[in-house]
């Protein structure tokens, strides 16, 4: 284990759900963004909402495929820009089932839109995990308690991801 990498579990430990404070990560490749999604999932439960905002190339999918990877999702994870949700099947830590949809509002301009595609269903079913890239297009329709992932690229270094850390509404 790197000595990053140490750091990252040290910024992620916490006791239950309690995130008083912004906690912010910085990562220095892709490998440790999707390492940082890894190890903040481990503080997730099923009807958990993951907001990841930042712009296009930030890091946001990348970030969700750490997270999918804690939950031992054997698909390929890809941005759903087109498709607008995946579903995956995964596992709790405990070995139960989890599903959890993956969503892209990039391409969403309205809110008859996500009546279409069944957000709001969708947002608030407390048996899935929801992890949603762009949510500003729906702002209206957000749960009042989410977790808010704000994923930055930081000036001058390339390959550097600064990621924020808050939960919301609590």
């Amino acid at each position: 284990m790197t000595q990053k990498t140490v750091l990252l579990c040290s910024l992620f430990q916490y006791s239950g759900r309690e995130y008083m404070r912004e906690k912010v990560v910085v990562t220095h490749s892709e490998s440790e963004t999707i390492l940082a999604g890894e190890q903040f999932a481990a503080g997730l439960v099923k009807g958990d909402v993951v907001a990841c905002t930042g712009e296009l190339g930030a890091g946001k999918t990348e970030f969700i495929k750490g997270v999918c990877q804690y939950f031992q999702v054997e698909d390929l994870v890809t941005s759903p820009t087109f498709s607008v949700i995946n579903q995956y099947k995964g596992k709790c830590p405990d070995g139960r089932d989890l599903i959890i949809f993956h969503v892209d509002l990039y391409r969403i301009e309205n809110p008859d839109e996500l009546a279409k595609i069944g957000f709001d269903d969708m947002i608030f079913a407390h048996d899935a995990m929801k992890l949603i890239e762009w949510p500003e297009h729906a702002a209206t329709m957000m749960p009042a308690k989410y977790w808010d992932i704000v994923i930055s690229t930081v000036p001058d270094k390339e390959t550097q991801r600064r990621i924020s850390i808050n939960r919301k509404g609590e």
